[in-house]
């Protein structure tokens, strides 16, 4: 199966228009044996893009042990800001010091894509992260400075013209980011990378799942009336978010093979019909509470 690249941004890049989420190769419970067969089972289905965190568990480790032999293979994204040993969350040093042992673990001598992992706006108002992120693409560290985050601190992580790509959700019950967010990057050349496609999958539930991941889109959905008429859910919600104007890639998480190489298959039929797409679009407008962007 052939799968289509677009042109990430003004970056100089192309990506998958999906890409893995390796949240869930970094759990524990998967196994070295399976996390080894998934991984270059994801490469050898043609996905370019994989995008991990320093939160992600064992994901940055598994990622350098089984596929960076085949790094000329994919684009690297990753994350950082937080939780290495010695240093305090957000500050200055802590984005040199996450940059440095990604590359150690993850085997590699640059890190195409490095975010600011869902920092708030005060800490990139005060800007040394930012400069901090662009100290190591000017060192050749990493080649492309991001943001990964939502809402306010998202607006300013465009305006401010200190990053070159972006991560943020789009998906049915999230459509805040299409009309404002998604537009300006777009207008700047910026790549962008489009988190939770398919809504936390909280079609899941008959009945609201309190505390669980999936429950504020549960909500949202209830509010909507949203159905996907005649599409299994999954088709629906991935082909929305994958084929809206100005996404480059869409990241979907899964530890299973056969999982990921079925969202490949729905995206070979392309985008939704258009008809179809604008009424979605109108649906969140419609019943839309001041719902925002879920970090």
């Amino acid at each position: 199966m052939s799968i289509p690249r677009r042109v990430f941004g003004n970056t100089g890049l192309e990506v998958t228009i999906l890409g893995l989420g390796a949240v869930q190769v970094g759990n524990a419970r998967v196994s070295e044996k399976e996390a080894e067969r998934f991984l270059n089972g994801v490469l050898d289905a043609g996905v370019n893009l994989i995008d991990t965190a320093r939160g992600y568990g064992l994901s940055e480790e598994r990622i350098g042990k089984y596929i960076s032999h085949r790094r000329g293979e994919f684009v690297l994204s990753t994350k950082v800001g937080y939780d290495v040993e010695g240093y305090q969350d957000w500050s200055k040093g802590i984005v040199t010091a996450g940059i440095e042992r990604a590359l150690r673990l993850l085997r590699t001598d640059v890190l195409d894509i490095v975010h600011l992992h869902s920092c708030d706006l005060d800490v990139l108002q005060a800007g040394d992260v930012i400069a901090e992120l662009d100290k190591a693409r000017q060192a050749g560290k990493i080649r492309v400075a991001a943001y990964s985050g939502e809402n306010e601190a998202l607006d300013y992580a465009i305006d401010c013209g200190g990053f070159q790509s972006l991560q943020f959700s789009v998906n049915i019950c999230d459509q805040r980011a299409i009309d404002n967010a998604l537009v300006k990057a777009t207008q700047k050349g910026l790549g962008v990378i489009a988190k939770r496609p398919v809504a936390n999958v909280f079609w899941r539930y008959a009945e609201r799942p309190r505390g669980d991941y999936a429950e504020e889109y549960w909500l949202r959905a209830q509010a909507m009336k949203i159905d996907p008429g005649d599409l299994p859910w999954q088709e629906f919600a991935l082909r929305f978010a994958a084929f809206t104007p100005g996404v480059h890639t869409s990241i979907v998480g899964t530890s299973s093979l056969e999982h990921f190489t079925e969202n490949l298959a729905i995206l070979s039929k392309g985008p939704l019909p258009e008809a179809e797409y604008r009424r979605v679009r109108q649906l969140f407008k419609e019943h839309d509470q001041g719902w925002v962007g879920q970090v």
